[in-house]
C-alpha cells in the first residue's frame, strides 16, 4: 500500500473533527477561576475525554485543549498517554474510595447521614461514572489493575462497615468484596439499559435523589432483606457447601441472633 502523501495528517485531523471536543471537565458549560493545579487540569479534562471517546479514541491534543494547556505540557507531566490514564484511574479509585468511606463513617456517627453520598457526583469535576462505564469495556491490563484496586477498597471499607454495625460478619470478605463490586460496576457499564429498564441515569446527577428510586429499592430490598427464603437458601447451602458446612454456618446464625 502506498503511503498517505502527507502521512496520514488529514485523516488523523479528519478523525478528531468527527471526534469533537471534549465535554468542559466541570460539565457546567463555563470556565472559571480554577484553583486546581495543572496536572489535576489535565487529569480531569483526560477524565472528562475518555468517558466521552474512549481511551484509543481521545487523542492527546484534545485533551490539552480541554485542560487549556499544550500536547508538549501533558508529556512532561504524565509521560504518555499510557501513564495519563494510570493516573485518571488511580484518582477515579481514590475518589470512590473516599467517598464510601465518608458514607460509612457518617453513618456510624450520624442517624441522619445521607446514604446516597457515596454514589452521587456533584454538578462539578470530572464525569467519574461515565469515565467507568467507557472504560471498564476495554480488556486491558489497565482495567484489570483498576477493577483489582476497587475490590481491595471495597474488602477495607466494607471491614470498617461491619466494625460501625453497618454489615452483617461474611466468612467471605474477598468473595463478597469481589462480588458487590463487580455487581456495582455491571449496572454503571450497562447503565443505558438500566434506563430504559427502569428510567434512572446512574451516568447523571440528579438533583432529587427520589429519581434513582426505581433502582435503590430493588437493591435496599436485595441486599437488606434478602431474595431466597430461608428453605431455599439451605437447600442451595447444601448442594453447593456439604452438610458440614451447612451445620458450621446454622451454628454461627444461632450464634449470631
Amino acid at each position: 500500500m502506498t503511503p498517505h502523501p502527507d502521512g496520514g495528517r488529514a485523516a488523523r485531523r479528519t478523525h478528531e473533527a468527527d471526534v469533537g471536543p471534549c465535554p468542559s471537565a466541570d460539565r457546567t458549560g463555563a470556565r472559571p477561576h480554577d484553583d486546581r493545579t495543572t496536572k489535576a487540569r489535565i487529569r480531569d479534562a483526560a477524565i472528562a475525554c475518555f468517558a466521552q471517546d474512549g481511551v484509543a479514541g481521545a487523542n492527546l491534543r484534545a485533551i490539552a485543549a480541554e485542560a487549556g494547556v499544550s500536547a508538549g505540557l501533558v508529556i512532561h507531566h504524565f509521560g504518555s498517554k499510557d501513564g495519563l490514564r494510570a493516573a485518571c484511574d488511580e484518582h477515579v479509585a481514590a475518589v470512590i474510595r473516599e467517598r464510601k468511606r465518608e458514607a460509612a463513617a457518617g453513618a456510624g456517627a450520624d442517624p441522619g447521614f445521607d446514604p446516597l453520598a457515596a454514589i452521587r457526583e456533584g454538578s462539578t469535576g470530572p464525569p467519574l461514572t461515565r469515565y467507568l462505564a467507557r472504560t471498564l469495556t476495554e480488556g486491558s491490563p489497565q482495567v484489570a489493575a483498576l477493577v483489582d484496586e476497587l475490590v481491595a477498597d471495597a474488602v477495607a471499607y466494607q471491614a470498617e462497615m461491619e466494625k460501625a454495625g453497618l454489615l452483617r460478619p461474611t466468612k467471605y470478605p474477598q468473595g463478597r468484596a469481589a462480588v458487590l463490586t463487580l455487581w456495582s460496576l455491571g449496572a454503571v457499564v450497562l447503565h443505558d439499559h438500566l434506563k430504559r429498564l427502569l428510567g434512572v441515569d446512574l451516568s447523571a446527577q440528579p438533583a432529587d435523589p427520589a429519581v434513582l428510586l426505581p433502582y435503590i429499592g430493588p437493591v435496599l430490598e436485595i441486599l437488606g432483606k434478602g431474595v431466597l427464603t430461608k428453605k431455599t437458601a439451605r437447600g442451595y447451602e447444601a448442594a453447593f457447601l456439604g452438610a458440614g458446612e451447612q451445620e458450621s454456618e446454622d451454628g454461627e446464625r444461632s450464634d449470631r441472633t
